[in-house]
């Protein structure tokens, strides 16, 4: 199966730089673009901010009143408004252009920020949460950017030929990670730092969501000199036609929204509540969770980039199974923990196998996925994971509030080894084109 990019996209990159063998060189080889290049450094702002609003989010709305039930119908509004945007982006962009999204959702993302740094007024916040879906927590791994995920994913891989897309999506995951690092570590300490200067606490937490809208505006501003057009769709046979997707695209989005939705419910259960997870279980603040955060993000660093690696040794479909798998077991494990710092390393071994399956199922459905199709296909495969992910925080949180701090958890590590299950049956045989002899050879070095 040879990847349409090659053929209807004007955009793919042209190597523009001698290799050479230092370090810098090994991270943003010849093969990145000026383009490619500004969507990674706009993925680190966003997910700069979304790291910091992520750890300072629950605490901050515990501490002002909230109860974990109405944290988490904050979670599911927050979540469903996304999945609004995801699907809408994601058949906008591939029929107008994709460089629109990732500029005005980081501005209605910062609209948000001004409105948590300046007031606590319970329907302000809700309204400014959703249209900015700002705030929801995801542990360590909050650097995500949002829901214009499904634009950016089409844009980076129609700027990049198939052998590199592997290496290119985990690059990607590495400047969202480089980002939680500083947002969800160093900035989040704020609200525990401030105080020692003379600055109230509530101050200072609104200080550090102010930071969050100007991260949040900077990045989307990044964006603007890339170039981006209409995607062009190709031409197809009567046999070849589907309603909005070709049959095979058909095929491959009903087994992808299978397996998302027991991995949205998954998430759902334990993901937007990490923060809140480690605060009332152990009474650990803003400071202590975000050093948290920072060894586990340093310490995953280095397997975004070896992601492309493992694809290559055992295939793309084999590494994204057993990475869901471990992440699925090492659950237990960690909420069963009895200290803050036992459960944490715990946690880290768990946020390494993320950090690799995260990146190669995007690359994965974009390479299977033809390129006028992309930003739809990965919406609607989203769609299934984004709405069982909303309804399930509501749920976990009214059993946060009977006490049992450890059932959503193990709720979600079972939902989560199924999800895995049936993606390595689902999809064993399909293989993406960097694999089935099309194309060119993977690159040497992630």
């Amino acid at each position: 199966m040879k990847d349409p990019t090659l053929t209807s996209t004007p955009h793919i990159n042209q190597e523009r730089r001698p290799a050479n063998g230092t370090l810098i060189s090994r991270f943003w080889p010849n093969w990145i673009s000026r383009d490619m290049s500004l969507i990674l450094l706009a993925r680190a702002g966003m997910s700069t901010m979304r790291g910091l609003a992520g750890v300072l989010t629950p605490i901050y709305l515990a501490l002002i009143g909230f109860s974990a039930l109405r944290l988490g119908l904050l979670f599911t509004v927050v979540g469903l408004t996304s999945t609004i945007f995801t699907l809408m982006i994601g058949f906008t962009s591939d029929r107008i252009g994709r460089k629109i999204f990732l500029i005005v959702l980081p501005v209605m993302a910062a609209g948000a920020g001004v409105v948590f740094a300046l007031t606590t007024n319970v329907t302000a916040i809700f309204i400014a949460a959703a249209l900015g879906t700002f705030g929801r927590g995801a542990g360590a791994g909050a650097g995500a950017v949002g829901p214009y995920m499904p634009a950016e994913s089409a844009l980076l891989a129609e700027k990049v030929a198939p052998r590199y897309r592997n290496s290119l999506f985990g690059r990607a995951a590495f400047a969202a990670n480089l980002g939680a690092l500083l947002g969800g570590g160093l900035l989040a300490t704020l609200p525990d730092v401030l105080p020692h200067f003379h600055v109230p606490t509530m101050t200072a937490f609104r200080i550090a969501y102010g930071i969050a809208a100007v991260l949040s505006l900077v990045s989307g501003l990044i964006v603007l000199p890339i170039a981006d057009a209409r995607p062009v769709r190709a031409p197809r046979t009567s046999r070849q036609r589907g309603v909005i997707f070709s049959r095979a695209t058909w095929g491959i989005l009903i087994k992808l929204g299978v397996t998302n939705a027991f991995n949205g419910t998954a998430v759902g259960f334990f993901g937007p509540f990490i923060t809140y997870w480690l605060f009332r279980r152990y009474g650990a603040g803003p400071a202590a969770i975000g050093l948290l955060f920072s060894i586990i993000n340093i310490a995953t660093l280095v397997s975004n980039l070896g992601a492309a690696g493992l694809a290559r040794r055992f295939g793309l479909v084999r590494a994204i199974v057993f990475g869901r798998i471990l992440q699925a077991i090492l659950i237990v494990p960690m909420v069963l923990a009895p200290t803050f710092w036992l459960a944490g390393m715990v946690y880290l071994v768990r946020m390494l196998a993320q950090r690799v399956a995260l990146p190669l199922r995007q690359s994965y459905v974009m390479g299977v996925i033809p390129n006028d199709e992309r930003a739809s296909a990965s919406a609607l495969s989203n769609l299934p994971s984004q709405l069982t992910m909303s309804v399930s925080p509501s749920i976990a949180g009214a059993i946060f509030d009977t006490g049992q701090l450890a059932l959503p958890f193990e709720i979600g590590a079972l939902l989560q080894l199924i999800n895995a299950l049936l993606f390595g049956v689902f999809f064993n045989k399909l293989r993406p084109p960097e694999e089935d002899g099309d194309s060119a050879p993977a690159e040497s070095a992630s």
